[in-house]
């Protein structure tokens, strides 16, 4: 009869042997690297160890595994702060209205727009949000399908949550139910005009309660007084302010507050505007006002680069945006003057710094996950090269890789 001590022996070996294959350095050779923080790495190897960073030289591991991307321009992972993972177009390629498909489906959906995300290069997003986010969020964190980092909101605050009591319950609520942020609309629409639609009691309620539970806010706020009144009660950050003045702007890098307008999402419904069409407020007299609004959003990001806010990059990504986030970049740089490594440290370092997640995302460094994306050409060079995203790596495991790999000799 077998000792049950070697038996025990034998299984703890090969537990430990099985862990050490896992653990064993891999290495990304890079000929150019943004650090995500605006410095330009030249001839780099980062070496990789489970879903970290080990260390970043010119050496390297002989004998390791090593993917060589020299040929490419290599960056921290991608992080959309905007999006909503489960708007899509339906088998009709309408807008899909809640309750039309099976929660199945709709699950199914979400999955697939999360796993376009990250092949698109975002390893990161915020979803804002429904509460099946909840679930896919832990769903992909398991390692049961493939996707981005989520953080999600679980929901919105807005006009028909109620007042200040209502508003406090509902923030205590979604926090229980594992909401990593709280998002709130201060404001309509743009398709409505943006003015305020929430009074500076529901928005301080809001806010106060939020913090009170340990959690950012993020407003979605199109005009000066709802942005105003969200930034002096605490907001994290203003999503979207095509109407925001000059005041504002000044008073959002006063206080820190992160600012992040979006391009894509109108250009989006604009180029599917027969799918939008006739549903809700997506009426004729909504697209105009979509349509004005983009010479604004260009506008008002450059008056935020004068005055120095803190830009993030988010997309609102709706139905018809998924895996093509990079878009934004092109938009930013081209229409809104944005210098294109500022527009990479926006989707980097200071989009993960929004996220109170600076620590662990969004550079190369030594500690960091090892989120990781490679594009053939360089978008400092070439904002367009964004749309070439040929290797994605999330926190040490490859998810895309179109470049030969071999090893190190």
């Amino acid at each position: 009869m077998r000792s049950p001590i070697i038996f025990v022996w034998i299984l703890a070996f090969v537990s430990l042997s099985s862990t050490a294959a896992q653990e064993a350095p891999v290495v990304i050779k890079a000929g150019s690297a943004f650090d995500g923080k605006g410095k330009v790495l030249r001839n780099v190897s980062i070496v990789i160890q489970g879903s970290k960073i080990l260390r970043i030289d010119s050496k390297g591991i002989p004998g390791a595994v090593t993917y060589d991307l020299s040929g490419l321009t290599v960056m921290p992972g991608w992080v959309d702060t905007h999006v909503h993972l489960t708007w899509h177009f339906d088998k009709n390629g309408r807008l899909a209205q809640p309750d039309r498909d099976t929660p199945q489906q709709d699950i199914l959906y979400a999955l697939g727009n999360a796993y376009a995300d990250l092949l698109a290069g975002f390893t990161t997003v915020q979803s804002l949000g429904s509460p099946m986010d909840r679930d896919l969020r832990d769903w992909i964190n398991q390692g049961s399908d493939p996707g981005p980092r989520i953080l999600t909101s679980l929901g919105a605050i807005d006009e028909a949550t109620g007042g200040p009591d209502q508003i406090r319950a509902f923030v205590r609520k979604v926090s229980a139910e594992g909401a990593d942020v709280i998002k709130m609309f201060a404001t309509k629409s743009i398709r409505d005009g943006g003015a305020q639609s929430l009074s500076d009691e529901q928005i301080q309620a809001a806010c106060a309660e939020a913090k009170a539970h340990g959690k950012r806010i993020v407003v979605h706020a199109h005009a000066s007084a709802g942005a105003r009144a969200s930034i002096l009660a605490g907001a994290t950050s203003i999503e979207h302010g095509v109407f925001l003045d000059d005041g504002v702007l000044r008073l959002m890098a006063q206080r820190g507050v992160y600012f992040d307008p979006n391009f894509l999402v109108l250009h989006n419904y604009l180029d599917n505007k027969p799918k939008f069409l006739g549903i809700g407020n997506y009426t004729e007299e909504g697209f105009a006002y979509m349509q004005k609004g983009l010479p604004l959003v260009a506008k008002v990001l450059r008056k935020a680069t004068a005055e120095k806010v803190k830009i993030v990059f988010g997309t609102d990504a709706v139905a018809g945006v998924h895996g093509r986030n990079y878009e934004e970049f092109i938009y930013r740089v081209r229409d809104g003057g944005q210098k294109p490594m500022d527009a990479m440290i926006s989707a980097t370092s200071r989009a993960a710094e929004s996220l109170n997640l600076g620590d662990q995302i969004g550079s190369l460094a030594p500690g960091m996950q090892a989120d990781l994306v490679a594009t053939e050409g360089n978008p400092l060079e070439d904002i367009t090269a964004v749309r070439r995203v040929v290797f994605v790596m999330k926190a040490g495991k490859i998810y895309k890789n179109t470049v030969p790999s071999r090893k190190a000799r």
